[in-house]
């Protein structure tokens, strides 16, 4: 068991002692070159700029369908896509984003469809997922649903 342990430590003494070459020689200037050009277009991405954050229906009666249209401009500096567009609740339905790249200073817009569920003061969230830097924007939808008047009241004791 010793003879197995010395032959070990020797093998790793050499292969540990014969890798003296100098990493720095190894560099060439042409990747450097390009490792800093790609690093430089890594740096640069597109940005969402909408032209509202939130939207308030105001007060609607209950299950009332109220729709908003959310435009937005890509103030980045590389193509923007967005891959998905959700509700935090299914009472609110995104639609009708492009899902093709916009290109740096075009724009672009989605419906929100709210069906008017809920009552007293209701916000909802939508978010967006797309290639920004964080990755995910948000904008919110705000109402004040009135209660059903057609709705039986609840009987007194």
């Amino acid at each position: 068991m010793k003879k197995i342990i010395l032959g070990l430590s020797a093998l790793c003494l050499i292969a540990f002692t014969s890798c003296k070459e100098d990493a720095t020689k190894k560099i060439s200037e042409t990747n450097v070159a390009k490792a800093a050009e790609r690093d430089a277009v890594a740096s640069k991405f597109p940005v969402l700029t909408f032209d509202k954050k939130e939207h308030d229906f105001g007060e609607i009666e209950s299950k009332t369908q109220v729709e908003t249209v959310f435009k937005y401009t890509n103030t980045g500096d590389a193509p923007l896509v967005i891959t998905d567009i959700k509700s935090t609740c299914g009472c609110t339905v995104p639609k009708d984003w492009s899902r093709e790249p916009l290109a740096p200073g075009a724009e672009g817009q989605f419906s929100v469809k709210f069906n008017g569920s809920g009552s007293n003061k209701v916000s909802k969230t939508i978010n967006i997922t797309a290639n920004t830097e964080n990755g995910r924007e948000s904008v919110k939808i705000t109402a004040f649903v009135k209660p059903d008047p057609n709705k039986p009241k609840p009987a007194q004791s």
